[in-house]
């Protein structure tokens, strides 16, 4: 008997164990990375920008850098991901610039240069968006409004142009003009679920439990807010862009949001990781033309 009990016990003691420290052990595993903020500024590409300031989320200043341009176009708005921060995206702001847009470069709260929040989310970094987008759209020189989003801030992108009205009316002002017109979504991940199973370094039981006290603590279900179940119901254009070897999204997941967007585009990297640039460079082209082709003459 004791042979049969003991595999049973210690899983569920872990189990326990864990529900009883979920909120200190969910605030070390998923606290966002704090470190210095990058020396590269918009003058150092040869573009004139400007620090802004946004209010935002329960009383939350966001930062962002805007690179305007003089005339009335369309604006991209450039969303990071965990851990990471507007000044990080910027390497790709030349080509928007070159091509007569607008952009505006977003620090999601507890990133970059944005006041902290007691915990983030991907539904926080589409609230973040949200907020960018209403401030885009409330400027007279702004047409048109698309993303790029990298990893968590890709996820939201996708949740954000989905406008899924349950989600909507909790992180959304009626008020206000949230409108998506395009979507580049860098390195994204199919569902938030299996992206934690494979981030959490714990036997499942305890990966199990964890992850029930995350879904109740960002108040919606993952299947609602997974990117794979609400890119169907995006309505403008989207592009996909992911790296072949990717180890922390792997490519699949760019392959499952295709196939569930047939309309998509899909880009795939070679020998492109999750987070380096640099494999991307050379098809900033390609995403500057998707752009101007979604955007240009876009709500006309």
């Amino acid at each position: 008997m004791r042979k049969i009990l003991v595999p049973i016990a210690i899983p569920v003691a872990l189990a326990v164990g864990a529900a009883l420290a979920a909120p200190s052990m969910l605030k070390r595993l998923f606290a966002v990375p704090q470190r210095a903020m990058p020396d590269t500024t918009p003058a150092h590409l040869g573009l004139e920008g400007e620090h802004v300031w946004i209010d935002g989320p329960n009383g939350k200043r966001l930062h962002a850098w805007f690179i305007p341009v003089d005339a009335e176009a369309p604006a991209v708005v450039v969303l990071h991901g965990w851990g990471g921060n507007a000044t990080d995206m910027l390497p790709i702001a030349p080509g928007i610039n070159s091509i007569g847009f607008h952009a505006l470069f977003l620090d999601a709260r507890t990133h970059g240069l944005s006041d902290n929040e007691d915990f983030m989310s991907m539904p926080r970094f589409a609230e973040d968006l949200d907020t960018a987008l209403a401030w885009l759209h409330d400027r007279d020189d702004v047409t048109t409004v698309g993303v790029i989003g990298h990893s968590v801030g890709a996820a939201a992108a996708i949740l954000a142009a989905s406008r899924d009205t349950t989600i909507d009316a909790a992180i959304l002002a009626a008020s206000r003009d949230t409108t998506i017109d395009a979507v580049v979504a860098v390195a994204s991940f199919a569902h938030p679920e299996e992206l934690m199973w494979r981030a959490i370094p714990y036997p499942a039981p305890v990966k199990w439990t964890l992850l029930r006290v995350i879904r109740r603590m960002i108040g919606v279900s993952f299947d609602d807010i997974a990117p794979r179940n609400r890119i169907g119901e995006v309505k403008v254009p989207v592009l996909l862009l992911h790296g072949d070897a990717d180890d922390v999204v792997p490519v699949e997941d760019a392959l499952s949001l295709h196939e569930h967007l047939p309309g998509s585009r899909l880009i795939t990297v070679p020998g492109g990781t999750h987070s380096d640039l640099a494999a991307f460079e050379p098809y900033f082209e390609q995403v500057d033309d998707f752009l101007r082709s979604a955007l240009v003459g876009a709500g006309v």
